[in-house]
């Protein structure tokens, strides 16, 4: 394990705990990496709720509630199939946040796209925030876990704002 991504991963569990606040995670291209983060935390298991490896399109729709209409005009990699997800994962799990990341880890492209193009959300009581990941893609490892650092340090400025 990355201790940078380690220690982000604790420090979202540790805000989470001290506001009381659940979260659930909807991943693709990181196959389950930010999961694995997450609940290496000892404690977690008061914060997280359910994490959910989806790589089709049809798990994004069935298990997730992304829309079929988005997946078919956006693709699975897309800013808005990274926000159905997080929302989707969240109401699932009736969790205070969602998060969620889809994009391509490599090494070779996917829907047209290159890799290292990575979205990840943030769905919260407020509203989602998504944001547009460029990793350089020197390898499929190093694309996931900034992907995952990226996702948790998005979480963790999400959970700051609540009061």
């Amino acid at each position: 394990m990355n201790n940078l991504v380690y220690e982000t991963a604790a420090e979202a569990v540790r805000i989470l705990k001290e506001k009381k606040l659940t979260v659930a995670v909807a991943e693709s291209c990181t196959g389950g990496l930010l999961s694995a983060y997450l609940t290496a935390v000892p404690g977690v298991s008061s914060v997280y709720e359910l994490g959910v490896t989806s790589y089709s399109c049809r798990i994004k729709n069935e298990v997730l509630g992304v829309k079929s209409s988005t997946l078919n005009s956006f693709g699975a990699v897309s800013s808005i199939t990274a926000s159905e997800m997080a929302e989707g994962i969240r109401k699932k799990a009736s969790a205070d946040f969602g998060v969620s990341v889809t994009g391509v880890a490599g090494p070779d492209g996917s829907e047209g796209h290159n890799p290292g193009l990575v979205y990840i959300a943030v769905a919260g009581q407020k509203g989602t925030a998504v944001k547009r990941l460029d990793i350089d893609a020197v390898n499929r490892d190093y694309v996931r876990s900034e992907a995952v650092k990226n996702a948790l340090e998005l979480l963790i400025n999400t959970v700051k704002e609540v009061k």
